[in-house]
């Protein structure tokens, strides 16, 4: 099993962390609340978890750009 982390808007590959480096309370993603994690993380058939984050590209252009954020896909 895998974490890999990619942009939720341009779908970037981020990171990637298996199993055995880092467990998943180190991740931090026992905080989410209930609705965070169905929007954030999804779970593929072969047990790798993905988690959706903004990279800095995505999060500097909807800041300068807020009005991005009303379109389905702001930055694709």
């Amino acid at each position: 099993m895998a974490v890999n982390y990619e942009c939720r808007h341009c779908r970037m590959p981020l990171g990637r962390f298996e199993n055995e480096q880092v467990p998943e309370y180190r991740l931090g993603l026992q905080f989410l609340t209930p609705e965070e994690r169905k929007r954030i993380i999804a779970y593929d058939s072969n047990g790798d978890v993905t988690v959706k984050v903004i990279c800095e590209y995505c999060s500097q252009t909807l800041e300068t750009h807020p009005e991005l954020v009303l379109l389905s896909n702001p930055l694709q």
